[in-house]
């Protein structure tokens, strides 16, 4: 399958991020998923040196006009949604830049319970910065699905069970299992994100995977009614 134009990774963060979430932060962008047992959901961000996030995220499904997403009232001048239509799978992509982790946040909300599914975990010590975590999508039918995350990462990947390229490593989750999530980074820059900034991002990304395919699996066992 054709994967989705991700945000530049060149720029990676040059100081360290101040603000201080919980690792716990889950980030859903959709409200509804109509009836199917498909899914594509695409995420990718990356950190600016100014401790801003660009991003984007496509949710689509195979049938109909595809899933209804909707965006927070206070972020509707600066997340743009966009028709989205590639390779038999129709909904909608959500495009933005210049986001604080702040803001970020703020679609925490939509998620719900979900956010469960998905547990996250970084360490640094020293010049190495490792990431252990897991997305669970057993409640995810496995029938043409597309849920993957991709993230940029400051400093040098030595090791991981994702898919690394410059700097970049890309998870491709699997619908119907618990998908592990490990990564071994080399960074000798000080003045590089704290693990604290990390883990939020991380864990923002696998939140958003993980939590649109549990809400699917929700909607496709109380499915609405049409008159």
């Amino acid at each position: 399958m054709t994967g989705m134009p991700f945000p530049s990774t060149a720029d990676v963060p040059r100081r360290r991020t101040r603000a201080r979430w919980k690792a716990a932060v889950l980030l859903a962008v959709l409200t509804l998923i109509t009836l199917t047992g498909c899914t594509r959901v695409q995420v990718a961000m990356a950190v600016q040196p100014d401790d801003t996030v660009d991003g984007e995220i496509v949710i689509a499904t195979p049938e109909g006009n595809g899933p209804e997403v909707t965006v927070p009232p206070e972020l509707e001048d600066k997340v743009e949604l966009s028709p989205y239509d590639e390779d038999g799978f129709v909904g909608s992509r959500a495009s933005f830049d210049d986001l604080t982790f702040a803001e970020v946040s703020e679609l925490a909300a939509l998620g719900g319970s979900a956010s469960s599914r998905a547990n996250l975990e970084m360490r640094r010590v020293g010049e190495r910065i490792s990431v252990q975590g897991r997305a669970d999508l057993t409640t995810m039918a496995v029938d043409r699905s597309d849920v993957r995350l991709a993230i940029s990462f400051p400093g040098e990947i030595v090791e991981t069970d994702g898919e690394a390229d410059s700097g970049t490593v890309t998870w491709n989750f699997a619908p119907g299992e618990v998908t592990p999530l490990n990564a071994s980074v080399v960074s000798t820059d000080p003045n590089a994100p704290s693990a604290v900034g990390w883990t939020l991002l991380l864990t923002v990304l696998v939140g958003v995977a993980a939590g649109a395919t549990v809400l699917l699996a929700r909607r496709d066992r109380n499915p609405v009614l049409r008159r």
